[in-house]
């Protein structure tokens, strides 16, 4: 994934006659609210109250690039300040019952879905999404909630394991917060990689201290406000805001455990100020990731799948797909089918439901696209679908593109692109597409399709990557929330989801009470028949296999 921070840039520059042909544009029903209509002077002031910072700095909106709220900036001595509220607040919060903290999370899902209105615009608005990719974060969210709302007292629950001597050693495993968390969410998916992150960590007992991307900030904050209102205490989640090479690195260097979703160039400096000072992190990081369609596949069904699995939030996720692997058997149809869903893809960027693809979220964005598919095209490459930046919709929208014959010295072979292009490439048996889905230092996401699933899972096992999901590009993996999503190689270190999402952001503690008998001679022993009692005592306990 891209850095976390950056800014929209100006109108982009037509490339050709961007109306004659391409992407249709879907039209923005009538009374359709515009950003003014939902970010207002008074909903600013609600969401930035408590949060730390003297100096002023706005966001703005990828649909138009103009700004759309002046919120706080935080300075360094705001940071220190946000982790002093945030320890004090944790030492109470850590005591309330796992239950109580737990059933925070679950009126905070109910208060989502009822409000959930609120938040999509505010998605919308800042990363330039359409309304179904910003739902999905709702989605989420609301699963992430339900399953630690409910599984938290059992994932912190303390357990009895076997002792050193079965009955005399009676032992128990203990979990405790870390104490205060610091985050670094996104832009991409500000609701999701925000609150969705933060909400174990506060379960776990935690205080969190995030800084969030400026220009996607209002979400984090909105969320901030509502799990506020399902009863969190209001000092336990402080968010910093200010440029991220400033306020980034202040806030990594006070965290007791780091949480990161970046960059893998930043994700690495981020890993090492953790390890300087010998605190844990989880970075999710970036991906090429793969998608094999095999000669058995629904080709339908397979090309619905690559286009949702490659332009869902206009590419922007870094579970999407940006390489796509066909059996020649198959490949010439598959790429009709898809190119032609591809071309009739409508782009928008109303606050309603109806288009199917929205906007990049900065200049930045954009022109990396263009290099990507500039670059490919001159060393031979072929533009299938799309290729083109649509100013004529919005200053930062392009087309959902398609590549054939790309090849591994254009950058759009290796490097990640972070929008909507995919290149297609043909194998001959599942070896090589095995061999050249793995071909690459990333290991985040994968897809694999075929009508036998067993096989397709078997194909599937084979893949070096985090999650792979079967006839499906990314939701079946990261919706099965009570499983570890996480990347493997430059993608990243730890995993969100299940067990290990909520147990990172815990200190394991063994307590051993030793009855009877003491670890060393005894009732007479001297070493020699102690040592032979313990030798006697481990065959017979691997006998009666004791583990």
């Amino acid at each position: 994934m891209t850095d976390t921070q950056h800014t929209p840039g100006p109108r982009g520059t037509d490339s050709g006659d961007s109306t004659a042909e391409g992407n249709p544009v879907a039209s923005a029903p009538a009374g359709v609210r515009t950003a003014g209509d939902v970010v207002t002077d008074e909903l600013v002031a609600q969401l930035t109250e408590g949060v730390l910072g003297s100096g002023r700095t706005s966001s703005h909106t990828p649909f138009t690039g103009k700004k759309l709220a002046e919120l706080p900036e935080s300075t360094l001595e705001d940071v220190a300040f946000a982790f002093h509220r945030a320890r004090e607040a944790q030492r109470e919060w850590a005591a309330v019952p796992v239950r109580e903290r737990a059933a925070v999370l679950l009126r905070f899902h109910d208060l989502v879905l009822r409000r959930q209105d609120e938040v999509l615009d505010l998605i919308q608005l800042e990363t330039g999404k359409t309304r179904l990719h910003a739902h999905e974060e709702v989605q989420a969210v609301a699963v992430a909630a339900r399953h630690y709302g409910l599984k938290a007292p059992a994932y912190l629950r303390p357990k009895r394991h076997t002792g050193a001597i079965p009955v005399l050693t009676k032992v128990s495993e203990h979990r405790h917060p870390r104490g205060v968390v610091a985050q670094i969410a996104p832009w991409n998916y500000p609701f999701e990689l925000s609150v969705g992150d933060a909400l174990p960590a506060f379960a776990a007992g935690n205080a969190v201290v995030m800084k969030p991307d400026t220009e996607t900030a209002l979400t984090a904050l909105w969320a901030r406000r509502l799990l506020i209102e399902a009863g969190l205490p209001e000092n336990v989640w402080q968010v910093v805001l200010g440029e991220g090479h400033i306020v980034g690195p202040a806030v990594v260097e006070r965290g007791d455990y780091v949480s990161f979703t970046g960059s893998t160039r930043t994700g690495r400096g981020v890993a090492q100020k953790a390890a300087e000072r010998l605190v844990g992190a989880s970075l999710e990081l970036g991906g090429k990731n793969a998608m094999i369609v095999l000669r058995d596949a629904d080709l339908n069904k397979a090309a619905a799948g690559a286009v949702r699995g490659s332009f869902s939030s206009a590419g922007q996720l870094c579970i999407s797909i940006e390489r796509l692997y066909v059996h020649e058997s198959v490949a010439d149809e598959f790429v009709r089918r898809f190119v032609e869903r591809t071309k009739r893809l409508k782009l928008g960027s109303a606050l309603a439901y109806g288009a199917d693809m929205g906007s990049l979220v900065s200049q930045k964005q954009l022109d990396n696209v263009t290099r990507h598919i500039e670059e490919a095209v001159a060393k031979g490459a072929k533009v299938l679908a799309g290729g083109r930046a649509r100013p004529d919709v919005g200053p930062l929208f392009h087309e959902p593109t398609i590549l054939d014959g790309v090849e591994s010295p254009m950058a759009v072979c290796s490097e990640e692109t972070f929008g909507p292009v995919v290149s297609v490439y043909r194998f001959a048996d599942e070896d090589e597409a095995v061999e050249l889905a793995n071909s690459t230092a990333y290991g985040l996401n994968a897809s694999v399709w075929g009508r036998n699933g067993r096989h397709a899972r078997e194909v599937a096992a084979r893949l070096r990557s985090g999650t792979v999901n079967v006839n499906e590009g990314y939701a079946a993996a990261y919706g099965s929330v009570q499983s570890p999503m996480g990347g493997m190689g430059d993608s990243g270190l730890g995993r969100r989801h299940g067990s290990e999402g909520i147990l990172k952001y815990t200190e394991a503690q063994t307590v051993a009470h030793q009855r009877v008998m003491p670890m060393a001679p005894s009732f007479g022993m001297n070493d020699s028949k102690y040592a032979k009692f313990m030798s006697l005592s481990l065959k017979a306990l691997k006998a009666l296999r004791f583990r």
